[in-house]
């Protein structure tokens, strides 16, 4: 399992950043998918979630402004982020979940994270 993120940066408050993640050595389309982010000092928390029982959800946090998505015809995962407020800084994680179920975890699949910096 493989997954590696891309289209991190910084930014603005107010403004807009796309990630994406391209997903290899699995079965992507059935798959359930994950964006997660680790703020320094915090632990790691999920963004969003799409596929499996789940279906489509996401944080209270980034509700409104972060929209999950896929394209399985490329197996890339994205999360197109607006409205970034500086509380949305952190490393950002693709994630494949467990196969066969919706459940994250360290046997599951995690790309090497992508930085997102949002300033005041």
């Amino acid at each position: 399992v493989q997954v590696v993120e891309s289209g991190g940066g910084s930014v603005q408050a107010g403004g807009s950043l796309r990630l994406s993640c391209t997903a290899s050595g699995f079965t992507y389309n059935t798959a359930c998918m994950g964006w997660f982010r680790q703020a320094p000092e915090k632990e790691r928390e999920e963004v969003a979630i799409i596929g499996g029982i789940r279906g489509t959800q996401y944080t209270e946090a980034v509700k409104g402004r972060f929209t999950i998505s896929r394209d399985n015809t490329k197996n890339t995962l994205y999360l197109q982020m607006n409205s970034l407020k500086p509380e949305d800084t952190a490393t950002y994680y693709c994630a494949a979940a467990i196969r066969g179920t919706c459940t994250f975890g360290p046997k599951g699949g995690w790309g090497q994270g992508t930085q997102v910096t949002v300033s005041s």
